[in-house]
């Protein structure tokens, strides 16, 4: 069966094709820049990668593109079976991977409120690919629905019952998908059933975010009604006084829009150095920024103390887990991260951490209690074993 896996973002498109159930990756892309005249896109297939820059100017246009691409050089003998879409907010509807009807489709859109910057885009790529791959089933895989396991305890915020009844105001929790992939290698690499492992999870990109896995199951998680809880972040600011919104408008006269903008895509890295991307502030600070050294010194006393957190929740943890492009790759947040911690049973190898290899890999000293794993996540394979599941059960 051959499924292609849809990211849809604001202005990009990010695609993988992978024959299932042998979760063999036949060919990957990314459209970026739709709505230019110089739309980047860039083509992984059959061990080469090509480039090139043409103009994109909606989604339709950049789906077409990946249509008649997997069309004309990918699937020359064979047909495109199904499409699992990445959306990022199911609500409390959506707990599994979903057959998109009209009625899945007309919940993404309402659920828009609470992820603006990301349903939108995950709604109109599902719209858009049943006009281009009408022959292919669309499957909705959400990101929220790993953390459908948190006790009200974890989701409910201490505020009016009555905002909770009608408005839905509570935990959500983001990169589900990350985190139970992460999870499920992190158990099968330590060679115990998932219904038995305790981790904290540790997402670490441009967006990031930390979970507290008990017995296989979320049980709390670092952002709440939106992506924008929990941790710093590139450009998001993470965990504030709530009075800070009220602040801004009463003295600054900032408006509702313009706080939102400022605290999702204003704020986190950028905010305190003007780059959102962690290379670019290492680079700074590598210069003797000191704005920069601050903001990695803020970016990882936020992770240490959620590590505390969930330590504290958990009781006993099998492992600490970095995951996505920072958390695999950087060894110097590693090591900010955890340093200070051997009291609660975490020592880190330096020398280990320090290396850059592929794959799992153990970081932590022999003397350590908790174990401390690089798993790198597949984000793209777990929404293809997913849809793939949902097919077989209803097929």
């Amino acid at each position: 069966m051959n499924i292609l896996v849809l990211n849809s973002g604001s202005s990009s498109i990010k695609f993988r094709i992978y024959t299932m159930p042998h979760e063999e990756l036949v060919a990957a892309g990314l459209v970026e820049k739709i709505g230019s005249e110089e739309a980047d896109i860039q083509v992984e297939f059959r061990g080469q990668r090509e480039r090139l820059s043409q103009p994109v100017q909606n989604h339709e246009e950049g789906l077409q593109w990946i249509a008649d691409f997997l069309t004309e050089r990918v699937l020359v003998d064979s047909t495109l079976d199904a499409i699992g879409h990445r959306v990022v907010h199911g609500g409390e509807e959506y707990s599994q991977p979903m057959l998109i009807s009209e009625e899945v489709l007309d919940k993404v859109n309402e659920l828009a409120i609470l992820a603006p910057l990301h349903n939108p885009p995950n709604a109109q790529g599902i719209q858009v690919s049943r006009r281009v791959f009408p022959q292919a089933q669309q499957v909705a895989v959400f990101d929220t629905a790993f953390h459908a396991t948190l006790p009200p305890h974890a989701f409910r915020y201490p505020i009016p019952n009555k905002l909770y009844e009608q408005y839905g105001i509570r935990v959500y929790g983001m990169h589900g998908t990350s985190h139970q992939y992460v999870t499920k290698q992190a158990a099968s690499f330590l060679d115990k059933p998932m219904s038995e492992t305790n981790l904290i999870t540790i997402h670490l990109g441009n967006g990031c975010s930390m979970t507290a896995v008990k017995n296989g199951q979320s049980v709390d998680t670092s952002m709440g009604l939106s992506p924008l809880a929990g941790l710093m972040m590139g450009t998001r600011s993470g965990d504030i006084d709530p009075s800070i919104p009220f602040f801004l408008s009463n003295q600054a006269n900032m408006s509702p829009s313009e706080i939102d903008q400022l605290l999702n895509q204003e704020s986190g890295l950028k905010g305190i150095t003007g780059e959102n991307d962690l290379r670019e502030v290492l680079k700074l600070r590598a210069q003797g920024d000191k704005m920069a050294q601050l903001a990695l010194e803020m970016y990882c006393y936020r992770i240490k103390k959620y590590i505390g957190a969930y330590m504290a929740v958990l009781g006993e943890v099998d492992a600490l887990i970095f995951t996505a492009g920072v958390g695999e790759n950087s060894d110097i947040v590693r090591e900010r991260s955890l340093a200070g911690l051997e009291n609660l049973g975490i020592e880190l190898d330096v020398e280990k951490n320090q290396e850059h290899l592929s794959g799992i890999r153990q970081l932590q000293r022999a003397s350590s209690k908790v174990k401390i794993l690089v798993v790198p996540t597949n984000e793209e394979l777990a929404i293809a074993e997913q849809t793939y599941q949902v097919l077989s059960k209803n097929n």
